[in-house]
């Protein structure tokens, strides 16, 4: 197998197929459309499908808002109320607060000599 090689014309013939193999390989893995970029435009499709999910349902609440608005009386009044503070003759409007009960009061007497910072007590 080796007495094959020892001709100058086999060991160029040899040069050559190594050459155009090696170049074959970076345009597969490095070339445009080679495998890193088709990696890259693989993930972003993938994220652009996701934002495009989201949209698609934002537009669906969106076109459904717009036709209440359009074809009904009800969606016209509650937008008055919560946004406007809008409210009927001889009606009283009650307004919810939607702060937790379970808040702990935060009152520094002035008197008193505590750290403001870690709320305790010097002494």
């Amino acid at each position: 197998m080796l007495e094959v090689f020892r001709s100058t014309s086999s060991k160029l013939i040899l040069l050559l197929v190594i050459i155009l193999v090696t170049s074959l390989q970076y345009q597969f893995w490095f070339g445009e459309g080679g495998y890193f970029a088709h990696q890259t435009l693989t993930q972003q499709i993938t994220q652009q499908s996701e934002i495009n999910t989201e949209l698609k349902e934002r537009n669906r609440i969106l076109a459904a808002e717009v036709f209440d608005l359009k074809n009904g009386t009800e969606a016209i009044e509650e937008h008055a109320r919560l946004d406007l503070g809008l409210i009927k003759p001889n009606e009283t409007f009650v307004q919810m607060s939607t702060i937790s009960t379970h808040y702990k009061p935060i009152y520094i007497d002035p008197n008193a000599k505590v750290d403001a910072a870690t709320n305790e007590n010097p002494e």
